[in-house]
This record gives C-alpha cells, sequence and structure tokens, in this order.
C-alpha cells in the first residue's frame, strides 16, 4: 500500500469562517426577498480586503421573508463546523435599522467576559459587523429605506458545540459565530489561541482569580482531582502554548496560576521553551541532569538521565529512584522561568504528573525569582 504523503502547510487549501458564510446567506436572503428571484450563488467582501463567492444551497421567499443556505467549507483545517449548514432567515421590519440575532444552534451567552453582552446570540464582533454592513449595502443599493431582521442559525450547532469549549464559557445552545478576518487558516494558532483569551476572560468576570492551566484533557482531570476547590471555569487547556497563556493571565489581572502537566511538555517549558510543541522544540537532557545534580542524585542515575530518549522516560527513573526533591526542583524551576517571562506580578505553582496519574512534584506559592 502507498504511503500516504502528508500535505505542506503552503499547499493546503484555504476555507471560510462561519461568520463569512452567515454574511454570505443573509446576502442572498435579503437580495431574494427585495427582488423575488431565487440566488444560486453570492459575493461578498471579505475582512482580509479581498471578495469571495459562495455557493447558496436552498434559496426560499415570500412576500415578507427571505431564507438561505450555504455549507461551510473550512479547507484542509480539522475544524468542528466543516459541512455545517449555516442558514439565515431575513424578514422585514416594523422599526428602522437592522437588528441581527441567533436562531436555532447559535449560541446564547450566559457568562460575563466574552465581547457579547449576557443574553446576547454568540455572534462575534466582526462577523456582526461584517453581516450588518453587507446587509445595508443590499438596501443602499436597492435603495430601500425599511428596518429589516436577520436570523442567523446552524441547524446542527448545538450538537458541533459539544466538540467546542462554548460550554466552559458558559455558551449555551449552540456555536459562536466567529471569524476575523472570513479565511480559515488550516491548522493556524489563532483561533486557539483566541479561545485561550476569552477563557480567561470569561473566568475572571466570573470572580476566579486563580486559574489553572493544563497541557490537555489529561492533565485537566488530574488538576481537578488535586484542585476541587474552584469552579470550572478556571480550568483552561492551555495545549502548547505556556509562554502565551500565562502572559494574558497577568494582562487580565489574574493573581495566581497553577500548571498542571506533565515530563514531557514542562521539561520544555523549565528550560524556557514558551511554545513547547513537539515539533518546535527537544528536550535538553543535560539541563534535567543538571537539575538532578542540584537534587542531590547519584553520578549513575545523572548519566542515565543522559542515555535517556524522552523526558517521559526521565521521569519514570526518577519515580522508580523515589528521587521526589527531582521532581520538586523541576517543578520549582517551571515557577521560576514563568515569572521571568511575565517579569513578575502573579503567584504560581506547578504539578507535574505521571502519563498514568501519579503527582511526580508540585512546588507551591512561588511569587519571587529565586
Amino acid at each position: 500500500m502507498a504511503e500516504k504523503v502528508k500535505k505542506d502547510k503552503s499547499q493546503m487549501r484555504h476555507g471560510y469562517t462561519t461568520g463569512a458564510c452567515s454574511t454570505a446567506v443573509a446576502k442572498s436572503a435579503l437580495i431574494a426577498l427585495i427582488t423575488g428571484e431565487v440566488q444560486k450563488t453570492v459575493t461578498i467582501h471579505l475582512p482580509v480586503g479581498r471578495d469571495a463567492e459562495f455557493i447558496i444551497e436552498k434559496c426560499a421567499f415570500t412576500d415578507h421573508t427571505g431564507y438561505a443556505e450555504t455549507i461551510k467549507d473550512a479547507g484542509d483545517d480539522p475544524d468542528a463546523t466543516h459541512l455545517a449548514l449555516i442558514a439565515a432567515e431575513v424578514c422585514w421590519a416594523d422599526t428602522p435599522g437592522i437588528k441581527l440575532d441567533g436562531g436555532i444552534g447559535v449560541g446564547r451567552v450566559t457568562k460575563p467576559g466574552l465581547p457579547i453582552p449576557v443574553g446576547g446570540a454568540a455572534i462575534n464582533p466582526v462577523p456582526r459587523q461584517m453581516i450588518i454592513t453587507t446587509v445595508q449595502g443590499v438596501l443602499d443599493e436597492f435603495k430601500i429605506d425599511r428596518g429589516v431582521k436577520v436570523v442567523i442559525s446552524v441547524p446542527n450547532g448545538e450538537e458541533i458545540a459539544k466538540k467546542t469549549l462554548n460550554g466552559r464559557l458558559g455558551i449555551i445552545g449552540g456555536i459562536s459565530i466567529l471569524g476575523t478576518r472570513g479565511i480559515v487558516v488550516p491548522f493556524s494558532s489563532s483561533a486557539y489561541m483566541a479561545s485561550i483569551v476569552e477563557a480567561i476572560s470569561v473566568a475572571k468576570a466570573c470572580g476566579s482569580n486563580h486559574l489553572v492551566l493544563t497541557t490537555g484533557g489529561r492533565s485537566e482531570k488530574y488538576a481537578m482531582n488535586l484542585l476541587p476547590h474552584l469552579p470550572e471555569d478556571a480550568f483552561i487547556e492551555m495545549g502548547d502554548f505556556i509562554g502565551f497563556s500565562i502572559k494574558q493571565c497577568k494582562k487580565q489581572g489574574i493573581e495566581k496560576v497553577s500548571l498542571v502537566g506533565m515530563m514531557g511538555k514542562f521539561s520544555k517549558f523549565a528550560q524556557g521553551v514558551m511554545m513547547v510543541h513537539s515539533r518546535g522544540s527537544s528536550v535538553n537532557f543535560e539541563f534535567l541532569a543538571n537539575i538532578a545534580k542540584d537534587a542531590g542524585v547519584d553520578e549513575k542515575l545523572i548519566e542515565e538521565i543522559l542515555q535517556a530518549n524522552t523526558a517521559s522516560q526521565v521521569g519514570e527513573m526518577m519515580a522508580a529512584a523515589g528521587q521526589v526533591q527531582f521532581f520538586q526542583k523541576l517543578c520549582e524551576t517551571c515557577c521560576y522561568t514563568a515569572l521571568k517571562h511575565i517579569k513578575g506580578g502573579i503567584e504560581f505553582e506547578t504539578a507535574i504528573y505521571s502519563l498514568k496519574g501519579q503527582l511526580l512534584g508540585r512546588a507551591v506559592g512561588i511569587d519571587s525569582i529565586a
């Protein structure tokens, strides 16, 4: 069997955001309402400064209402909303202006801290402005001075939202309509980083000044068992973006941060690597050997550290040898590295776990550089 060739990122196909799709169907529905003609395609202007054409899968109208649907194409990005049906219904309103709301499958905001007020439909500011500006442009083109109501729906949105962080952010009942550029860049970090910022903002607005940043779902589970007194929204999956996340915590005035993860990523972070993806950095075994020396580990074990293949292997060796002080030193180093990166201002603690959930080490209450 031929080996599957992995695409180069530069050759990957871009897609369109839910915001761009919502704008396209809103425009199509309004034109159908005004002209009495079914729309099969529509062109909109994207925030990135270029036009894009969308296929309209379904379009219908009455004397008072226009309706349009499109299928979201996320390109080569593994987006949870890829192939989602995005729909818009536009009707005449009794009052002037453009009223925009979310229908079935578009979430409602239930917690403060997001750029949308509590109770509002989860249509973010850029797509909201894009829809309103485009709708106003159609009204101006046809010289119509009437108010309209636009309702964006995603029929399968509530099910899709289960694959997102919306529930943790307090967005209930569906997905968010997102997109600051109108296009989806495959495997872009920007969307994930934006979700981290929003999660910190929501936690802060809900009264949490102690946040727990974890490197993934497994470490989050361990963190919740370690710190059961904290509310769910205080736990944030930062993934590989440790440096970015702690800077955002300082920017938003968080007082205490617990870092919870495993040997691999935290061994890199301790040595000063702020983005700890496996492809972007490697474990420095000499660094770990020096930590071991400071912890009083004997020369034989230190030599084994230098010959190790992974940080997890080092962790297993140290745990088997009962070298608690090694993990303590490594956790403390993570805290000091974090403080140095943000130039102080937050109290840090670090907890490192094994893959099987054993707490290997923990350093608490560190708020100044040693």
